[in-house]
């Protein structure tokens, strides 16, 4: 029998007022698997991601996170939270807290870790991510990515069943995004599933299992990346990739 898929989106709307933002997405996520998400701006993409932790509210549709209904009513929120990784655009750091203190802030209020503990499993992820050297600093004493990193660490602490990245290195200068692309690649290979947006789509063409192609609140497309990148059978995706070719 197929394993079930982690990541499960069912028939999803979601509308802000009279604007229809998601118009009924459907997508599965493997274990083990990162899909990335492509298209234009104001597509739908981050709203997509956001529901599948329920920073937004879906308006309709279903979200399954290993097997656990995220939309169910008696859904305990904070616990299914846990699972769900989510690195944000602009790190969303705590500037009063060293790296330290950001990773391990949610290991001792939600999980309940005492202090040691809490410290011990900070440290690790801090190493996952090449910072272990960075623990006592504070977010303005590093660049931002590293800034990134430190949020990358503080969702790798809770030791999630699957990381969502809503456009990880659009903030960051171009010099600094390598090392952020670099932490990515490493979880991939160690087996974490991973659901990314992003315009990076070199790194989408080396790392990804399977490309996504998003337009107007729809799933268009959604292949291999030799496919969408090189043969798309969809008009608007073809074009959407050769604009962004050409711009890098």
């Amino acid at each position: 029998m197929a394993e079930a898929p982690l990541l499960e989106v069912i028939a999803l709307h979601k509308s802000f007022g009279a604007l229809e933002v998601l118009k009924g997405i459907d997508l599965q996520v493997a274990a083990r698997e990162l899909v990335f998400v492509i298209g234009p701006s104001g597509s739908g993409k981050s709203t997509l991601l956001r529901c599948c932790n329920r920073l937004e509210e879906p308006t309709s549709g279903s979200v399954r996170v290993d097997g656990t209904d995220i939309c169910a009513p008696d859904v305990d929120l904070n616990r299914v939270r846990q699972k769900i990784g989510f690195v944000f655009q602009s790190f969303n750091l705590y500037p009063h807290m060293n790296a330290l203190g950001n990773v391990t802030l949610a290991l001792r209020k939600v999980q309940g870790l005492s202090r040691a503990d809490a410290e011990a499993k900070g440290r690790a992820a801090l190493a996952r991510v090449g910072l272990s050297e960075k623990a006592p600093a504070y977010p303005n004493e590093l660049s931002g990515g590293q800034q990134q990193r430190v949020a990358i660490a503080r969702a790798l602490a809770l030791e999630p069943s699957i990381v969502l990245f809503d456009e990880p290195t659009s903030a960051l200068d171009p010099e600094l995004v390598g090392g952020v692309l670099q932490v990515m690649r490493e979880l991939r290979e160690s087996g974490m599933t991973m659901v990314v947006v992003s315009h990076e789509l070199s790194f989408a063409r080396a790392a990804a299992d399977r490309v996504v192609f998003m337009d107007h609140g729809r799933i268009v497309e959604e292949g291999p990346p030799d496919k969408i990148f090189a043969a798309a059978d969809n008009a608007r995706v073809r074009e959407f990739v050769a604009t962004i070719s050409g711009h890098r």
